[in-house]
């Protein structure tokens, strides 16, 4: 930088030439120069002052902007910030074909401890095990006290327990916020719904997902975020469904058994309207799988009967044979079979019950009424082994069922691996194979619809399902007159319901002995039932594990003595909740009195 002397040295001799003192130009140089350095100074602090006063302003301008922001939006509870992951806490509601709650989510807390901020380790175990009889005092102290800084106590409280651990007052017992899985109606339809628990867990929220039944098998739509809002709807009927479960109830008590099955299914578009299984449990609180040494899984109450029970269903199947038969041409109903007893095939004898012969011949009809094993056996005979087992899978008797179970795919029917003709014979009347209920009433709503192949579903349906056709309109109609006659003058007396026109069939099998043969006063009782048989809308399967009726002067072990009569009772409870109406008989002029005053 260059500066400008204070003295210069023309000026200087300049003012020695006019006589005047040289001093004067240096101050006043001096000042000048003090001046020009004022100037620039007050120009750079108005520049600062600019600038603090842009700065000050857009501060204020975006905390004011801020706040107005804050004062329209919606107020909401602050949340702690974590890392990892969001846990997805939704759930959709499952709701039955009217729209009533079946499963729910619930606000409830988690209680879990810091163990750094607990102030009297002691005290709060011991209350804590005041509170939770299931916990152990001297356990919770030693997890307290064992170095670890977070556990979890319990993942479920009760508003009740929730205040009383908060009077505790120990700063280190901390509530966790979250949903859990509530099912209203207690033990109603268990088995379809299955049951639900916590996934991923943090302190703020806890994943829920399925565990069993239907919860597990529609776990990623029911989780799906998109369709959290909407409920997803089954077919079944909640009304209709604690209707059969408590009918079914009395009829094991009553039938001395140890557990029951009934499936309700709309034969034109598959929807079950009923799935029970007894012994049943609570789902809001599902308990141990373990079984004792053993049990079998039938004993567990997790077990579904319905679908995961596979058993052999006896003479249920004897329809089958008769239907393909005539589906055939072979037979028509009034053709007449060789009904002889006992027959003999190698060296296999098949006998009737209770050593009965309804031979030489009977009719086709004849046969599925009386249900003749030698019948039905000369019939499968006329079909074939190969046809047999076509017909067989067409009506899905082969595969698991497809309903929306997470335990239905593993349920897998039980088919011989080698079919000679002995097979072809004991598979007509329901030994050698064995099937879930489910498969059996899915079978029996093929027939009772026309010979479409059905799918069973849970959910509900719009309009009449699309399937492929097993058998004539005329074959299928045929064959429920025949299971008519089973009611009105067969083995299943007992099922007649009047004005519903209830037509079925009986089924009793031995139970299979697990070293082998089978048991002589063990039974799986079945009756497959179409109504109204004029008009087929449902099919009901009602399905007692080792019933015996104990009345009479004997016991009496058969389906047509057990499962009818609890079937017969469920049709009539539930037929007008259905909205069929009873058809009232005409009573002949014979039977009218004429009363004069």
């Amino acid at each position: 930088m260059t500066r400008t002397p204070l003295r210069p040295l023309a000026r200087i001799l300049h003012a020695r030439s006019q006589g005047q003192n040289p001093d004067t130009i240096e101050r006043e140089n001096l000042r000048a120069r003090h001046e020009e350095i004022r100037e620039r100074a007050r120009g750079r602090a108005q520049l600062r002052l600019l600038f603090l006063s842009l700065c000050f302003f857009s501060a204020f301008t975006v905390i004011g902007a801020r706040m107005g922001m804050l004062a329209a939006t919606e107020p909401m509870e602050p949340r702690t910030a974590s890392n990892g992951a969001e846990i997805t806490a939704g759930r959709a509601d499952i709701v039955d074909r009217n729209g009533r709650v079946l499963a729910t989510n619930m606000l409830t807390h988690a209680l879990y401890v810091q163990t750094k901020d607990l102030i009297d380790p002691a005290h709060a175990a011991a209350e804590l095990a005041r509170i939770f009889p299931d916990l152990d005092e001297a356990v919770l102290l030693q997890r307290f006290t064992d170095g670890r800084k977070f556990l979890w106590v319990k993942k479920v409280l009760s508003p009740e327990q929730m205040q009383q651990v908060h009077d505790i007052g120990d700063p280190g017992l901390l509530f966790g916020p979250r949903e859990m899985r509530l099912y209203p109606n207690g033990q109603l339809a268990a088995h379809v719904l299955g049951g639900a628990s916590f996934g991923a867990e943090g302190v703020d929220s806890a994943e829920v997902i399925g565990t069993a039944g239907l919860e597990k098998a529609m776990d990623q739509r029911l989780r799906d975020p998109a369709q959290a809002g909407t409920p997803l709807q089954l077919s079944l009927d909640l009304t209709i469904q604690a209707t059969i479960e408590e009918v079914l109830h009395t009829g094991m008590v009553m039938m001395n058994a140890k557990g029951a099955a009934a499936v309700l299914m709309d034969v034109q578009t598959g929807e079950i309207i009923s799935l029970a299984s007894l012994p049943a449990y609570d789902p809001n609180n599902r308990p141990n799988p373990v079984l004792p040494k053993g049990a079998e899984p039938g004993d567990s109450p997790l077990f579904n009967r319905a679908v995961q029970g596979v058993y052999e269903l006896g003479s249920a199947f004897k329809i089958f044979a008769a239907a393909q038969a005539m589906d055939l041409g072979l037979v028509n109903p009034e053709s007449m079979v060789d009904a002889n007893a006992p027959m003999v095939w190698g060296k296999f004898k098949i006998k009737e019950f209770e050593n009965h012969n309804y031979g030489p011949l009977l009719s086709v009809s004849d046969v599925i009424a009386k249900s003749s094993n030698v019948g039905t056996a000369h019939i499968a005979l006329m079909i074939g082994g190969e046809r047999q087992q076509t017909f067989l899978k067409a009506l899905g008797l082969f595969d698991p069922s497809p309903v929306e179970l997470i335990e239905a795919p593993y349920a897998k029917p039980i088919v011989p691996k080698r079919w000679p003709d002995i097979t072809t014979i004991t598979v007509s009347y329901g030994h050698g194979i064995a099937a879930s209920p489910l498969a059996l009433a899915t079978a029996y709503a093929t027939i009772a619809n026309g010979g479409i192949a059905v799918t069973p579903t849970l959910l509900k349906r719009n309009a009449p399902m699309e399937g492929v056709r097993v058998m004539s309109e005329q074959t299928a109609a045929e064959a429920v007159k025949m299971l008519r006659r089973v009611v009105t003058e067969g083995t299943a007396s007992l099922g007649e319901v009047k004005g519903y026109e209830v037509a079925g069939k009986t089924g009793t099998a031995e139970k299979p002995r697990p070293t082998g043969g089978y048991y002589d006063d063990k039974v799986v009782n079945t009756f497959a039932a179409v109504f109204p048989a004029s008009n087929p809308r449902y099919v009901l399967t009602v399905t007692l594990d080792e019933p015996v009726e104990t009345t009479g002067p004997k016991p009496r072990r058969t389906a047509g003595w057990t499962a009818v009569p609890v079937a017969a009772e469920v049709i009539r409870r539930t037929a007008p909740l259905l909205g069929l109406k009873p058809q009232v008989e005409a009573v002949g002029l014979d039977g009218l009195t004429a009363v004069s005053n």
